[in-house]
């Protein structure tokens, strides 16, 4: 990834390396351009900007196309060490450790800098190692969802990114495509490529010198991941985003991307009118909208809770629970208490048993929605809620407060449940005939994820082993 702050210094060492190769000195090339020395210097050093027309005469001067002043690639090692030196220098590791600045001039031996450069990487990577722990990630999940809260779950700049993405091609009407996906990664300059041996670790792979997206085989089964992974790919791009500094800047992109995609797989210009006039029927479904816009159902309702108080004036929460009652990931700005940890994170904490996210799964027709009320100390909520399975089972959960019950499908619903939860006495805590019975007579065997107790991969985009991946890309470079 080449990083456009650094440009500049790009630039002025390809034309310092071509001086040096014409034979001609700084004062001969900057008397042919009609530029001071000093100036000359500034622009070898990275420290101005050119002009086109300086650019065109210096390109005249040493007798190469405006192109070869252009090329991204360093022209020597000892470009390539500065050019690097200068990306460490720049980053917010390097300015939270608050690292003396090097200047590099021509008297720094070689061996010098690149042990420079080398001491720098590894700090930078040692100090990506200490942010990378599961504690971090749970601090920067607490901080995004809070943060999602106070934006009621819409993103306005991505959502305006996402509409301009889809008027800048004709498309047909109905659900996205895969077909105008394709279209969509085209006009951004992209090809999509399915393989069948991306990284374990990756979900798709971009190769920005070849302008492609690796994703997984096009045959995989139900085909709406795929969609979603090419248009998240694209996001990255079209969001500008750079490396992540940390763990928190990792989960922000993450949230980006997938807001992104949702925007563009269910457009904001269509789902609004959409799901006002099903308010005005009182009939809101998330079926209803899974279904027009060929989305499933966790998409469909990450994507109403985007829509939903901006544009419809309704609080909402919604959860992805495993069979366990763990929470996967939740949103919440309906004043529903949902458990935490002591930091305040609601991934890995229970849910209540009563909750229809828990009672969903023993619900007999799970082609359909479960609709339940539950009273709850912070007051009664009306959920639906959809089960489904991957490599586990889970449930997608939709909730708001019962005054506002009365516009969704489903309201008249008989199943209602009762949670005292915080209270351990509600479903934690075992019946005192039970306890007395079993305490001393039972050894359950705990199953213990890896992931429990293994640190988190530490490459420059964490989860992803960078070794893995440049081999993946070497072997599809010349395909």
């Amino acid at each position: 990834m080449h990083d456009d702050t650094s440009t500049p210094l790009r630039i002025g060492l390809r034309i310092r390396h071509l001086r040096t190769m014409a034979g001609l000195t700084l004062r001969g090339l900057a008397e042919r351009v009609g530029l001071a020395a000093s100036q000359l210097s500034l622009v070898e050093n990275g420290r101005r900007e050119l002009r086109p027309s300086v650019l065109e005469r210096i390109a005249a001067a040493l007798e190469v196309p405006v192109m070869e002043l252009l090329r991204p690639e360093p022209p020597s090692e000892r470009a390539r060490l500065e050019l690097e030196l200068d990306r460490l220098q720049r980053t917010p590791i390097a300015s939270r450790l608050d690292v003396p600045h090097i200047e590099v001039r021509r008297s720094l031996p070689d061996d010098a800098l690149a042990t420079i450069v080398a001491l720098l990487g590894e700090l930078e990577r040692r100090t990506r190692e200490s942010l990378a722990t599961p504690e971090a990630a749970r601090r920067a999940m607490v901080e995004l969802r809070l943060e999602g809260q106070r934006l009621d779950n819409y993103r306005e700049e991505i959502e305006d990114r996402a509409a301009d993405l889809m008027d800048s091609i004709e498309r047909p009407l109905g659900p996205l495509t895969h077909h105008t996906v394709s279209r969509l990664a085209q006009h951004l300059g992209f090809e999509l490529v399915f393989v069948d041996d991306l990284p374990n670790a990756a979900r798709s792979v971009t190769d920005l010198e070849h302008g492609r997206i690796y994703l997984p085989p096009a045959s995989t089964p139900g085909g709406h991941g795929l969609r979603s992974l090419a248009l998240q790919a694209l996001a990255h791009r079209l969001l500008e985003h750079r490396e992540p500094v940390d763990y928190a800047d990792f989960l922000r992109q993450r949230i980006e991307i997938t807001t992104f995609a949702a925007a563009c797989l269910v457009p904001r210009d269509t789902a609004v009118p959409f799901l006002r006039a099903a308010k005005d029927r009182r009939d809101i479904a998330l079926e209803d909208l899974r279904d027009a816009f060929g989305v499933t159902h966790e998409t469909a309702a990450h994507r109403f809770t985007s829509l939903a108080t901006r544009f419809l004036d309704l609080p909402v929460h919604f959860l992805r629970v495993r069979r366990s009652g763990a929470i996967v990931k939740g949103y919440e700005n309906d004043g529903i208490e949902l458990p935490t940890d002591a930091g305040g994170g609601i991934v890995g904490q229970v849910i209540c048993a009563r909750s229809a996210a828990r009672t969903a799964f023993a619900h007999r027709n799970r082609t359909r929605e479960h609709y339940q009320y539950t009273d709850t100390p912070r007051g009664t909520f009306w959920c639906s809620a959809q089960t489904g399975t991957d490599d586990d089972e889970f449930s997608i959960t939709l909730g708001t407060p019962f005054a506002h019950a009365k516009w969704f499908r489903g309201r008249e619903t008989t199943n209602r449940e009762r949670s005292t939860c915080p209270d351990p006495s509600c479903c934690r805590r075992p019946a005192a005939a039970l306890e007395a019975r079993w305490h001393d007579r039972v050894w359950p065997s705990a199953r213990l994820g890896e992931h429990v107790l293994a640190p988190l991969p530490t490459g420059r985009f964490p989860g992803v082993d960078d070794a893995e991946v440049y081999r993946f890309l070497e072997a599809h470079a010349e395909l």
